[in-house]
């Protein structure tokens, strides 16, 4: 096997893994869509998270009661850059999720699908086009 060909599996790997990633995210967002429970809850912290170049992101962590009486304090899969007065540190807010497992929960409108919804588009194309570009040339040899 030559290089070249090897080298055609790091964008068809990062494209797969994006695809993955979009789909999962995509695939729970419906699956609370369909099954989800709502409830009202508060938000009690934020959980600020660094990335490799220190930009801070903030995970509001939510506090709710189940239908059956559980009490569930969790943080948000997503964070952000700043924090609208609407989801800061005591406000109310409501949440959609798994009766089965709580932990899997969305904030509306903090936790949107667009982050997986991108990954899925991005991870699509470029697993898409990696496939397409190794075709071409077994077809052009």
């Amino acid at each position: 096997m030559q290089l070249e060909w090897l080298f055609a599996l790091i964008p068809l790997t990062v494209g797969a893994g994006f695809l993955a990633f979009g789909v999962h995210g995509l695939r729970r967002a419906e699956t609370l869509r369909r099954r989800g429970v709502t409830a009202r809850a508060r938000i009690v912290r934020h959980e600020v998270r660094r990335d490799d170049e220190g930009a801070r992101y903030h995970h509001p962590v939510a506090s709710w009661t189940t239908q059956d009486g559980r009490e569930c304090t969790h943080a948000s899969r997503f964070g952000r850059g700043t924090v609208a007065p609407r989801y800061g540190v005591g406000a109310t807010v409501v949440v959609r999720y798994d009766p089965t497992k709580p932990s899997r929960f969305i904030i509306q409108g903090w936790d949107t699908p667009t982050v997986d919804r991108l990954f899925t588009v991005l991870g699509a194309v470029l697993a898409g086009a990696t496939v397409g570009v190794v075709l071409v040339r077994l077809v052009t040899l």
